[in-house]
């Protein structure tokens, strides 16, 4: 197997988690059973994050037209959240990650609300590290709010609308002061974004995987990490100004 070079990691990873409701359906198990072992990946997968060394991880949990599944399934889903976090935060505390969710969080229950701003409040101050749950989010919605701020702010005549920027924008997004994602995995086969972080993917580097989420671990995931370093990042530059830029800064 190829070595991982750390001298060339991401700095951010995105991962949207598919594949727990169909890895159950071929065990003859109920779709709550994969959410469960869907939490061990999600375990796994941070963990190694920290120790290789990764400091922005971003893990879609829950989406926007996720609120369509049944009501049972989605009350499963905020207590294997809940469960979770709780069980997780020490982990935290103990390797200086820092806790945090985007999304509409305002439809999430009362309690779990208060147990994502708990977690957040107790690791505040870990630098490691920066774990983000994407709940109650989609894409779309976050530009669309996005643009309610600004046009909020331009009739309170506290911005012009002459100053609206991409730059503007992204200030106004639930990910503002985070990096973009360099590396896009998804698991379970499917290859689409499932409108998840639009705006931010941009240039990222995309990998898809046939595996389901519940059976992604660290062998997967470092495979991936391998993947994207073989790739040349171009931003709309050519192979020949890439490789000049990269001559210049070795000067």
């Amino acid at each position: 197997m190829e070595t991982l070079d750390l001298q060339k990691l991401p700095k951010h990873v995105a991962i949207i988690m598919d594949g727990n409701g169909r890895w159950a359906k071929q065990r003859g198990l109920n779709r709550i059973r994969g959410h469960e072992e869907g939490a061990e990946s999600v375990r796994v997968i941070v963990r190694a994050t920290r120790e290789i060394g990764i400091p922005w991880l971003t893990l879609y949990a829950f989406s926007e037209e996720n609120w369509r599944r049944p009501k049972y399934e989605v009350e499963a889903l905020m207590v294997l959240l809940k469960r979770f976090l709780q069980s997780e935060v020490q982990e935290m505390l103990d390797n200086g990650i820092r806790f945090q969710a985007i999304g509409r969080l305002h439809k999430l229950s009362n309690d779990v609300q208060r147990t994502l701003r708990e977690t957040a409040e107790k690791t505040a101050s870990n630098r490691n590290m920066v774990l983000t749950l994407a709940l109650s989010y989609g894409g779309r919605q976050e530009v669309a709010d996005a643009v309610r701020k600004m046009v909020e702010r331009v009739e309170a005549g506290e911005i012009r609308s002459s100053d609206i920027s991409e730059a503007l924008l992204s200030e106004h997004l639930y990910t503002a002061n985070m990096p973009d994602p360099d590396l896009l995995i998804r698991t379970s086969g499917e290859c689409r974004v499932s409108n998840f972080l639009l705006w931010q993917i941009a240039y990222a580097e995309i990998f898809m995987t046939p595996t389901y989420w519940p059976e992604f671990r660290k062998e997967e995931y470092v495979e991936a990490l391998i993947e994207y370093q073989k790739r040349e990042r171009r931003f709309g530059a050519t192979g020949d100004q890439v490789a000049l830029s990269r001559e210049e800064r070795d000067v």
